[in-house]
């Protein structure tokens, strides 16, 4: 099928191409299957507070194919000038390819920005260059603090923080102005109303005196939270957190320009009371002490990461005023210490909606001794606040468009808006995605296939398997990517049918003669080998993908189809009507458009619409500490957002028996 048939008649690609997500204006497309990784790296240059130079950082990244240069910087919290939000317009994101291999091409904006020797010397907009194959990324130093910062997916976000600073210089008192300590400064800041805590008034008088009256106020909405000596305005620092169930995900921001300044990521410490939420939960149920050590785990997880990211960035941990989490209905209970039991039982009912702010130090953060806590709202129980983080970094309630929102993982959260209307449910999936119940199964680490390419009548020199492994070392397993790899390659080839079992072996000799001698058997179990140790290897020794990792896959698969092609149907919708799909989390960043749609996971359209959107929860995260507009917004999906329950629909069962077949 052609991409021009799979977009529909009258479809092009310019009446969709959102902001910098498909095609900014100005370039054409680069071809590309939607299929296997490309590795980028980034050596970035920086300057001192002085102006010098400092020495260039170097950072290495692994996308899909038909990812902006730009967006991959973002989602890796590497800062590249911008201020349109991706549309080629501002001119700023300026980047220079150092490749060997065939020239990126050459945009009209392009020809706008640089002289024709910096077009030669691969001088190149980052908005407007896709990563379709390995390239060396070259980033000069930030050169602007622009009042608009662009996050995640291209959204623009105009900087209105919580937090302020102010610096200023009071006089002292006198008896003829015998004033307060605190109206004097109050008075100083007259266009705020702000109001002072304990914490604030056991330093004020002792600050004032020490810093000669010249101070900074730190301030959040109009909450007066510390006087510090001096000026401190230049630090100004927040962390966003994705809040994972099994991976998070911390970000270090400066809200006076937008710009992250460290990323790091490690497992959840609540893993080992269970691979997703309703283990946990049940944990709690069984065990009163749980709840408290859940709590206590995602505590330390975020505090961990804290303190990475301010290492990294050499900042000093006090000098962080907010935090803003984004995590499903289950993890933002736990981190607050919420009893989860009612999110595992029928109605499934959430304790609040909204979680209430607090204090850092109240979720185990060792921040400035003020600092907040926001935590995103949650539409209901099995999408929540992550979802909605995400659906307001991506936009879905501001674009006419029929766009489709899945987030892949243990549980599937898929929204979908026709312009108009936003619907939003959840679908079991299971483990499968992340390596789990698959027999040679693992999480995405070194050593995981994540690519797969079969020739069904290789000769010669020519491999009959092409494995892509992470750490281009031996393979030892077989991840979630890869797994939809594996399967949406076998059923191109024609050694998995239709309903997913693996065909006979005197067939397979026929349809795939390169491949035949790779269908094995495990005790009494027909797999198919994808790598051998050595090529006497047993195939028990080998890595490989069996009958039943295939029908792990077709229950999770058509889980999250059944999903999507309900909310398709309520709202009177077919699938060529899904103008764009955004694949979000980790997982659904890394798994191959192409493989998707063999599948069956996402819908039959053109892998052009289909757009890896990375880790939005934590984009959303970012968002509202820069932007208090933004937060409001996130705030504002719980009225505009219906959930559809699928256990209710008499058409469930039905739907996902039709959704398993390939």
């Amino acid at each position: 099928m052609t991409d021009d048939a799979a977009q529909g008649p009258g479809f092009s690609l310019a009446d969709v191409a959102r902001e910098g997500l498909i095609e900014p204006s100005g370039t054409g497309q680069v071809a590309h299957d939607g299929s296997g990784r490309v590795d980028l790296s980034f050596t970035v240059h920086s300057l001192a507070e002085d102006g010098a130079e400092v020495p260039p950082a170097q950072r290495g990244v692994r996308v899909p194919p038909g990812v902006t240069v730009f967006d991959a910087a973002s989602w890796n919290g590497i800062a590249i000038d911008s201020t349109c939000g991706g549309h080629g317009t501002c001119h700023k994101c300026r980047i220079r390819i150092d490749s060997d291999g065939p020239e990126v091409p050459i945009t009209r904006h392009d020809v706008k920005t640089f002289s024709s020797e910096q077009l030669a010397d691969g001088w190149r907009l980052g908005c407007l260059v896709q990563a379709t194959r390995n390239l060396a990324v070259e980033v000069p130093p930030l050169t602007t603090r622009p009042k608009a910062a662009t996050v995640g997916i291209g959204r623009q976000v105009i900087l209105r923080p919580a937090l302020q600073k102010r610096y200023v210089e009071l006089s002292e008192a006198t008896l003829a102005d015998q004033r307060t300590d605190l109206v004097r400064l109050t008075d100083a800041i007259d266009d705020l109303e702000l109001t002072a805590d304990l914490h604030v008034l056991r330093r004020l008088s002792t600050v004032l005196r020490e810093a000669d009256f010249k101070v900074t106020a730190v301030i959040l909405d109009e909450a007066l939270v510390d006087v510090e000596p001096g000026d401190t305005t230049a630090a100004r620092y927040a962390i966003a957190f994705d809040l994972g169930t099994t991976t998070v995900v911390g970000t270090l921001i400066d809200v006076g320009t937008g710009t992250p300044l460290a990323v790091a990521s490690s497992l959840n410490q609540q893993q080992p009371f269970g691979g997703d939420v309703i283990t946990r939960i049940s944990a709690t149920m069984m065990d009163d002490e749980a709840l408290g050590r859940l709590q206590a785990a995602a505590g330390a997880t975020l505090a961990d990461l804290a303190q990475r990211v301010c290492r990294e960035a050499g900042v000093d941990p006090a000098h962080v005023y907010e935090v803003a989490v984004a995590g499903n209905a289950t993890m933002t209970a736990l981190a607050l210490g919420i009893d989860p039991e009612p999110l595992g039982v029928a109605p499934f009912v959430m304790t609040a909606a909204q979680p209430p702010s607090v204090l850092a130090g109240d979720i185990g953060l060792d921040l400035h001794p003020r600092a907040r806590a926001f935590f995103f709202p949650a539409l209901g129980a099995y999408v929540g606040g992550d979802i909605v983080s995400g659906m307001l970094a991506s936009g879905m309630d501001r674009d006419k468009r029929t766009r489709l929102f899945i987030d892949v993982g243990t549980n599937c959260e898929i929204v979908l808006s026709d312009g108009e209307t936003i619907l939003s449910t959840a679908a079991p999936a299971g483990p499968a995605f992340e390596g789990g119940a698959i027999r040679c199964g693992m999480r995405a680490a070194d050593g995981a296939i994540e690519t797969i390419k079969l020739d069904a009548h290789a000769e010669g020199e020519d491999p009959a398997v092409t494995l892509g492994v992470i750490g281009d070392v031996e393979a030892k397993g077989l991840c979630g990517s890869g797994l939809v790899d594996a399967v949406a390659e076998l059923v191109r080839v024609g050694l998995l049918d239709d309903t997913g079992r693996l065909i006979p072996e005197d067939a397979a000799k026929e349809v795939a003669p390169a491949l035949a001698d790779r269908l094995a058997k495990v005790g009494e179990e027909r797999v198919f080998v994808l790598h051998r140790p050595s090529p006497t290897s047993e195939p028990a020794e080998c890595v490989y993908l069996s009958q039943r990792d295939v029908r792990e896959l077709q229950f999770a698969k058509a889980a999250i189809s059944t999903g999507w092609s309900l909310l398709l149907e309520e709202l009177g919708l077919e699938q060529r009507d899904v103008q764009q799909v955004l694949l979000a989390g980790s997982f659904g960043s890394y798994l191959s458009p192409a493989s998707a749609v063999r599948i069956g996971l996402v819908p039959k359209v053109s892998v052009l619409r289909i757009v890896a959107a990375g880790n939005v929860a934590g984009e959303g995260a970012k968002m509202a500490l820069l932007s208090v507009r933004e937060r409001a917004g996130a705030l504002a999906l719980l009225e505009e957002v219906s959930y559809v329950e699928l256990s209710d629909r008499a058409d469930f069962n039905d739907t996902f028996v039709e959704q398993l077949s390939f």
